[in-house]
């Protein structure tokens, strides 16, 4: 396929020249700092709370965060289909379309939100029910809950001003939203926690707090520094709104699909006491902190796929992928090693002890290694979501939620109790993270062989 030229190239977007192993570190290292930094702050907010040494408040907090989780999905699937409508635009040289599309996304992003908060509210007893929290445990998370979900469309808007930001190829800028995010946290948890001594409320407040300085710092960036942002009115947004849905339904799907496989372990485990809830609490922690890597690569390789898309450079696409695949394997074998070598320190840090150390200790050592299939799980449902095939990455998540969760942990459970079950977890994922970048590399393949004939968006 013909090269674009410089000039073609230019008008296109940044990311359809150069090293394609290059714009994955780039972006994937931008987005990692403000990303850990934010789950380190979430987990130092765990951290506070085990000061108190109420394992009622770590097991609270635990289930809580179960829920508030599919909040953090759904935000991630509508993010994805207005980073990738932006993206392909800014690919095809059409930067007024791109400002369109971002106007009409926040909104549709900021709505969507709402409506879900308003339909998780009164049910969050029947859920915690569910989950299995019970007595003071379960009034304290759902009283966590219900200050925070009003703040659920702040989430959405921040994560879209993120993923937009990323889509133009403003990497460091997309950083700040999360790094700002991260620093606002690092003051207000400690005030609010121990400092004021609101205990779980604090956790709320800092929550709601924080999500306002994402937006803040997002809009300043995306409408300020890029003017990317078109002024949207009602024909805009109802024009961007099927676009949008057909990436942003099967995007959001695909998302919701982990906490739904999440809720079932913490299902299982919650039979075995607040003491197993808090060891599992802690490891919920340590994923994002230890592997917030590979979070940011299946994000930061969207608008590079994505461009290069719009652009039809399909050469660039399968680099894309194989690059995004290197550095996986290198960070997660790396990481592994350093979990595995410091699980006892580990658990210490948090204060655990009895099952809930046992589970973090078994974690670390054993469990951390099948993020070396997740993490290629991750790179291909990036390249669908970018690529026009987000359904694809709809039935590879919920066949590992389901497929890939519910049976491993219910015969891991019965056979050796807690741990069995997070093994469990654990294992349910390698056949899936195979066979997506098997139907990744086909699916690139045949676009590549057939001139590109997925889904793309009808020109106005």
């Amino acid at each position: 396929m013909q090269k674009p030229a410089d000039g073609a190239a230019a008008s296109q977007g940044r990311l359809v020249t150069g090293s394609t192993l290059g714009h994955v570190i780039r972006m994937t290292a931008a987005g990692s700092i403000g990303l850990v930094a934010v789950f380190a702050v979430d987990a130092l907010n765990l951290f506070y709370i085990t000061l108190l040494r109420q394992p009622e408040l770590t097991a609270a907090l635990g289930y809580a965060t179960t829920l508030l989780f599919l909040a953090t999905s759904m935000s991630i699937g509508l993010s994805i289909a207005a980073t990738a409508l932006t993206a392909r635009a800014l690919g095809r040289g059409q930067p007024a379309q791109a400002r369109q599309i971002a106007g009409a996304s926040l909104i549709i992003v900021g709505t969507c939100m709402a409506l879900l908060a308003l339909a998780c509210y009164p049910l969050i007893d029947p859920a915690m029910e569910l989950l299995g929290a019970r007595g003071q445990t379960a009034e304290r998370a759902a009283t966590l809950m219900r200050i925070i979900l009003p703040s659920w469309p702040l989430l959405g808007v921040g994560m879209c001003l993120s993923g937009l930001l990323r889509a133009t190829g403003d990497a460091r800028r997309a950083m700040y939203v999360t790094l700002g995010a991260a620093a606002t946290a690092l003051v207000m948890d400690p005030l609010l926690i121990l400092g004021l001594g609101l205990e779980l409320h604090g956790v709320a407040i800092a929550t709601i707090i924080v999500r306002v300085a994402m937006v803040v710092i997002g809009l300043h960036g995306l409408w300020r520094v890029h003017k990317l942002v078109a002024r949207p009115h009602v024909t805009l947004v109802l024009r961007e709104l099927a676009p949008f849905m057909a990436i942003a339904m099967p995007a959001v799907l695909t998302q919701i699909a982990t906490p739904v496989g999440n809720a079932f372990v913490t299902e299982a485990i919650s039979s075995y006491g607040d003491e197993a809830i808090a060891g599992w609490t802690v490891i919920q922690r340590i994923i994002p902190v230890a592997f917030g890597v590979l979070f940011a690569l299946s994000g930061a390789i969207g608008p590079i796929v994505g461009q290069n898309f719009g652009a039809r450079r399909f050469d660039r696409v399968t680099s894309t992928v194989h690059d995004a695949l290197k550095v996986t394997l290198v960070y997660a074998l790396a990481v592994w090693i350093l979990l595995a070598v410091g699980s006892g320190l580990i658990a210490d840090l948090f204060q655990s002890h009895g099952l809930a150390r046992e589970l973090i200790v078994f974690f670390c050592i054993f469990v951390a290694g099948s993020f070396l299939f997740n993490g290629a799980l991750f790179v291909a449902n990036a390249a669908f979501n970018n690529l026009g095939f987000a359904f694809y990455s709809t039935a590879l998540n919920w066949g590992r939620s389901t497929l890939g969760v519910i049976p491993f942990v219910w015969l891991g459970q019965s056979w050796f109790g807690a741990k069995g079950a997070l093994a469990g977890y654990g294992l349910g994922v390698i056949a899936f993270g195979v066979i997506g970048m098997w139907w990744c590399f086909r699916v690139v393949g045949k676009m590549r062989d057939g001139g590109g004939t997925a889904p793309t968006r009808a020109p106005h």
